[in-house]
């Protein structure tokens, strides 16, 4: 008989809270068994504003849940992006001589650049380590190179963090409602091994997720989680930016984006239709010119945020491969073709337009992560600092 033992799964994002319960069924098959959602309540700005309104809004859900399948979680699987996370890209080396590689040259390695980590960012809190890059005798190496000869050896790690107080809030809130977070993950992450793994071969690339009031974008490389950036404007840009230009009101505007989906193809005398404007005063206007200045306004936030963003400018000779996801449906449809033509345009960006993952499959994924790792992340860690006295009886009793 199988034993019930089903597994706690907590989203934090930019708006709400999501609850999971997922457990095997008889054939082991993972299956989410139960789902809720709640408003996003005392966070802002990436922050926890309000730890009480926090505490209560996930103490309140966690009881329902619990009433609901008469069980009692003791651990949880937390899942977030909105707080403020960090990425260092750091490379450590090993002179061999002609030696092997030893899996205590690897640890060596590892361990010096935690270290490292662990002094110079000390209010921070190690969320993610990935083994990027293998480089023996200046070749790439696809796996760890345990057992090869060679005369030197460079490792590339990717590390992501968390601010150690952001880290410690969300602690003492689950364990005020009495679980034990066995493991957090950034929301980019498993987003980006669910992408790798449903795309065969490929292992670099960037995501851009689009929302109404803001942007995401998150870049892999070799399986890795290597850079995480938001972006204070969205969607709306593009709206408000047709609405000044025209005159419109915004809500005329909304509603051509609503009815039209914008190509390269329309004839420069066609006129947006005068239905569209109901009781409103009709005012001739040009699809045409509505075109050119949402593919001015696209391109400009697409530059920004991909093109020529600073940050990526060591990582854009890697990726040539982007995945964009637009949240607003209508939007999606009135410019996914200026999209996918500006992006063209530069380096022959290879452009897919991606869906939401839905609950069920992010963590189905989540649960494969926790419980057979992740190909490139170099070990799961979910702990404090260690104090001065605790690492050196570390050392002592080692």
């Amino acid at each position: 008989m199988k034993i019930y033992s089903p597994k706690l799964f907590i989203e934090i994002n930019n708006s709400e809270y999501i609850f999971a319960v997922g457990d095997e069924n008889e054939k082991k098959n993972f299956q989410i068994i139960y789902k809720s959602i709640e408003q996003l309540q005392g966070i802002q700005k990436k922050k926890i504003t309000d730890f009480d309104l926090v505490f209560n809004t996930i103490k309140k859900n966690i009881y329902a849940i619990e009433q609901k399948l008469n069980f009692t979680f003791k651990e949880t699987f937390l899942v977030i992006n909105n707080f403020d996370c960090s990425f260092i890209n750091l490379t450590g080396y090993k002179k061999l001589n002609g030696s092997q590689i030893l899996k205590e040259n690897i640890s060596y390695i590892l361990n010096s650049i935690k270290s490292t980590i662990n002094e110079t960012e000390k209010k921070k809190i190690i969320l993610h380590i990935f083994n990027s890059k293998y480089v023996l005798d200046k070749k790439n190496i696809e796996n760890l190179p345990i057992g090869l000869f060679g005369d030197f050896y460079s490792q590339e790690i990717s590390l992501s963090l968390i601010n150690e107080n952001d880290y410690n809030n969300l602690k003492n809130i689950f364990n005020k409602c009495n679980l034990k977070v066995k493991k957090i993950l950034l929301k980019s992450f498993v987003e980006g091994s669910y992408i790798s793994n449903k795309n065969e071969n490929l292992s670099t690339f960037y995501q851009i997720k689009i929302n109404e009031q803001d942007s995401e974008l998150f870049y892999f490389e070799n399986n890795s989680l290597k850079l995480e950036q938001s972006f204070n404007f969205g969607s709306d840009l593009i709206a408000r930016d047709i609405s000044k230009v025209t005159s419109l009101k915004i809500k005329i505007v909304k509603k051509i984006i609503n009815n039209f989906s914008f190509t390269c193809d329309i004839s420069k005398d066609e006129l947006v239709e005068k239905e569209i404007f109901e009781n409103e005063h009709y005012i001739k206007i040009k699809k045409k010119l509505l075109l050119e200045i949402s593919e001015a306004r696209i391109e400009e936030l697409l530059e920004r945020m991909l093109v020529k963003n600073i940050n990526l400018v060591s990582f854009n000779k890697y990726s040539k491969v982007v995945f964009i996801k637009i949240n607003d449906q209508s939007h999606f449809k009135c410019f996914k073709n200026i999209y996918s033509s500006v992006l063209k345009k530069y380096n022959k960006l290879t452009v897919n337009f991606s869906k939401n993952i839905s609950t069920e499959d992010l963590m189905n994924n989540v649960n494969k992560i926790v419980h057979f790792g992740w190909k490139k992340e170099a070990v799961p860690i979910i702990h404090s600092k260690k104090s001065l006295l605790a690492r050196f009886f570390d050392k002592l009793f080692s």
